[in-house]
Order: structure tokens, then sequence, then C-alpha cells
């Protein structure tokens, strides 16, 4: 699998606060969106996955804030799965600014089904999607 080169984005000026800086809940957004732009690339659209009767709620999510984004800066997010289990999805975030690392975080998440509201496991129940977070998860933890 190609590895995903991270998401880039321009922050838009309501996500800043009264001095002009990205506020931090926007943060929480932005690792969604590369989660989602992510799935994308794989060719998995979230769409899919939706569409599949799969759910995949965060459990927990953190940010670690080091350096300020401001309104004009564009970052670059990059996801990367730190533990995959068929039924357990867990990510780091970095995102950068002119190369620099600004902000850290992380989530994780499960696997769900719509129908039941309960814990699947992707391998039983959808293999393809299951072998292309396997293969997600090692293309993301080579270099790291």
């Amino acid at each position: 699998m190609e590895k995903y080169p991270g998401y880039l984005r321009k922050p838009f000026y309501y996500e800043t606060d009264k001095m002009g800086i990205i506020h931090h809940s926007n943060y929480i957004r932005w690792f969604e969106e590369a989660r989602v732009d992510a799935l994308t690339f794989m060719d998995y659209p979230f769409e899919k996955i939706e569409a599949e009767g799969i759910m995949i709620p965060v459990l927990v999510v953190s940010c670690n804030y080091k350096q300020m984004v401001r309104f004009g800066d564009e970052v670059l997010i990059k996801p990367i799965v730190t533990k995959y289990t068929g039924t357990r999805l867990d990510f780091d975030y970095a995102v950068y600014h002119d190369e620099k690392l600004v902000t850290t975080g992380s989530s994780q998440h499960c696997f769900m089904s719509y129908e039941t509201n309960r814990l699947i496991q992707l391998r039983k129940t959808h293999p393809k999607l299951h072998e292309l977070f396997l293969a997600y998860y090692e293309t993301t933890n080579k270099d790291n």
C-alpha cells in the first residue's frame, strides 16, 4: 500500500479566537478530517463504510499543543495507526506547520454495527476492510 502523505489544511478565519490563533477545539475536528481523508486515499471512503452498516465511534481523544497555529498558516496532519486489532483502531496525529511539529494528539475507536449497536470483529464481518486496515497499519508504522 502506498503511504498516505497526510492531510493538507488551511485554517478558516472562523476557527480563530480573538487573538487570531486557531481555537483549541478545532484540532479535534482536524483529526477527524484527516482520518476521513485517509480512508478516501485508501479507496474505501467513510460513506462506503457507513453504507456497509459500520460505525466507528470515538472512545477517547486527546490533543497536545506545542506551538500556536494562526489564520493563514497551512498545516499538514499525519494520522498514524498505532493499534489495530480488528475491533479497535487507535491513531496518533502529528500536525506540522512549515515542517515544524506544532501539535500532537491521539484518538481511540472501535467498530460497531449500526443494526445491533454491538462491537464487531472486522476479520469476520468485513474481511476486505480488515485487510485494508492491516495494510494501512503496517504502512504507517514502517518508518515510525
